[in-house]
């Protein structure tokens, strides 16, 4: 069966002054881009479970999308349906990874074996197609949040029968990702939080997750699983007070708990705004402890309090996180995977294509943005010059640990009042601008 009959081939890159909302302007997947193509820069994405399983379903109303794979006489039947489709859509879309959680493509079982046997079952179906196609698992991950199980958290949970079916879904879904290939295993933490200190040992619950993070690092050393391990910081929504708050607060979890080694993290976009950061916040916090593994491409809405998930349309923003991605040395292991979703309105399947469509351009035009910029070299030059002190004399001298503030004290009493220079960020966004 065909699901995207509209679409007959993979979509073409047509160039910029193309008004096909069918065709990419700006993607071209084998253009050179500082040494790389645009394919090795970004390496897209398409998020299984938005994409494919999402139902339009918001808090103030159900499911509205009728895809043609959601039917079967079985749920196993419609996960095959579904497997199909995905793998449709990723060749006519011309992206080459995809993501996903346990219980994205195998539905939940009667009971743990069933649920067991059923992800095993699918997972076989997805290596085959992945043969047949040469689509390739950026990461897999486990959902450890939509069950009511997993109200009180999953590792972080108060009963340890819960932590327990934690580990199993873990287990098996580490497993399912090195038997597919993926290049990453991801943590997302969606109820590892609390909502009340009144029940509440929080000392307690940071200790399990730490612990089942390092259950996690000795399964995958046992099984030969060698990809990136990930965290994903999320400051809220579920959970009011999140243990993964945002890049620095994981950076400091990791290295409270000897993890630092074993982690790297996946930023995404809209958790980013919703800590009160910019995107490029989190994204430079995390490169600038060298642990900046992967990147969940969205954006949210401004006058809403929760993730939204947007596909990714502003330039500016996306070109102002691809010059932190360049200048950390660009991905290795990870990648850009579409965390988003089109709208509930959105009802065609045909607006899956031009959602990733507008967000594979986006991201183009901002990587060839960034490179110019880069190229260019008046924005680094700038901030290279600004910070020229500490790299000579007193600088380096107070960062090699040689001063004190005695001897600071002393070299200040008979200097001048220092220069103030402009910070010229008018001037500098004007340069961004430029290129943008």
């Amino acid at each position: 069966m065909t699901y995207f009959p509209e679409i007959a081939a993979p979509i073409p890159y047509e160039g910029p002054e193309s008004d096909n909302p069918l065709a990419f302007r700006y993607y071209d997947a084998d253009q050179m881009v500082g040494g790389k193509t645009m394919s090795q820069h970004l390496r897209f994405a398409v998020a299984y479970w938005h994409t494919m399983k999402g139902t339009g379903q918001d808090p103030f109303g159900g499911p509205v999308y009728q895809r043609p794979w959601n039917h079967g006489s079985s749920p196993m039947d419609q996960a095959e349906n579904t497997l199909n489709a995905a793998f449709e859509f990723l060749t006519k879309l011309g992206v080459d990874f995809y993501c996903f959680h346990d219980r994205d493509m195998a539905p939940e079982g009667d009971t743990f074996a069933q649920s067991v046997d059923n992800l095993q079952t699918m997972v076989a179906k997805a290596k085959k197609l992945q043969q047949e196609t040469g689509k390739k698992l950026l990461w897999g991950t486990a959902n450890l949040f939509g069950h009511r199980r997993y109200i009180h958290g999953a590792a972080t949970n108060p009963d340890p029968h819960v932590f327990a079916c934690a580990a199993l879904q873990v287990k098996h879904a580490l497993e399912a990702t090195l038997e597919l290939g993926g290049e990453n295993y991801v943590f997302w933490g969606g109820r590892e939080g609390y909502e009340t200190l009144l029940n509440t040992d929080l000392k307690r619950e940071r200790e399990q997750l730490a612990r089942f993070f390092h259950m996690a690092v000795d399964h995958a050393k046992k099984i030969g699983f060698s990809g990136q391990f990930l965290i994903e910081p999320k400051p809220k929504e579920p959970t009011k007070h999140q243990y993964d708050f945002d890049s620095a607060t994981v950076i400091g979890f990791l290295r409270e708990f000897d993890l630092l080694d074993h982690f790297k993290l996946n930023i995404e976009a809209n958790h980013a705004t919703l800590a009160a950061h910019s995107f490029e916040h989190d994204l430079t916090t995390a490169a600038a402890a060298g642990v900046l593994g992967s990147i969940d491409a969205n954006m949210g809405d401004l006058l809403l309090g929760w993730d939204t998930d947007q596909f990714p349309t502003d330039v500016n923003s996306m070109t102002r996180a691809m010059l932190v991605l360049l200048a950390s040395g660009g991905f290795t292991s990870g990648g850009l995977n579409f965390d988003a979703h089109v709208r509930r309105a959105s009802l065609d399947t045909l607006d899956l294509f031009y959602a990733h469509i507008d967000g594979m351009d986006t991201f183009a035009r901002a990587l060839l943005a960034a490179h110019a910029i880069i190229e260019d070299g008046r924005i680094p030059e700038f901030t290279a010059q600004r910070y020229a002190g500490w790299d000579k004399d007193l600088g380096a001298s107070i960062l090699a640990g040689k001063e004190s503030l005695d001897s600071l004290a002393t070299w200040i009493l008979d200097k001048d009042e220092p220069q103030v220079p402009s910070g010229r960020q008018e001037y500098l966004e004007r340069i961004l601008n430029f290129f943008i």
